[in-house]
């Protein structure tokens, strides 16, 4: 499940952010993370990505064999559906990052958003104009990473 947060309703995810934070974060820390926040805000919208637990469950009351997989399979739908999104997103020119503020938030964004007891919020994906390039992300070699068989 899925909730296009933007304008006012995008300002509102990242002040929900920001008022959490404030609450834990130390005084000397949060300039940085206000910094960090206020890049979030400055976008175009938000993405929030949830998985429908009641959905889950209720499958897997129909399928007892495989139940212990569906949570599983609905979080690797959720993250294909994320970086379908991404991927169109960023083919349209648009800057994107994906941030993991959940559960700080979980309430928070419940109220704003009136989303079902059910909606379990799993990230918030930022898009927007894009800033700068993607700095690499330093990975363990291929070689190491993926067995090929042929």
């Amino acid at each position: 499940r899925v909730v296009v947060a933007m304008n006012e309703h995008h300002d509102n995810v990242w002040n929900i952010v920001e008022d959490t934070l404030k609450n834990i974060v130390s005084v000397a820390q949060f300039k940085e993370t206000e910094k960090k926040l206020q890049g979030f805000k400055n976008a175009y919208g938000t993405i929030l990505f949830f998985e429908d637990t009641a959905t889950v469950e209720m499958t897997q009351g129909k399928f007892p064999q495989y139940a212990p997989s569906f949570p599983v399979w609905a979080a690797q739908a959720n993250g294909m559906l994320q970086f379908a999104i991404w991927t169109q997103l960023e083919a349209m020119g648009l800057g994107v990052n994906i941030q993991h503020y959940n559960p700080l938030i979980d309430e928070g964004i419940k109220k704003c958003f009136n989303t079902p007891d059910g909606w379990e919020l799993v990230a918030e994906m930022v898009f927007g104009e894009m800033l700068e390039p993607a700095a690499p992300i330093v990975k363990i070699p291929v070689a190491e990473r993926v067995k090929i068989f042929a």
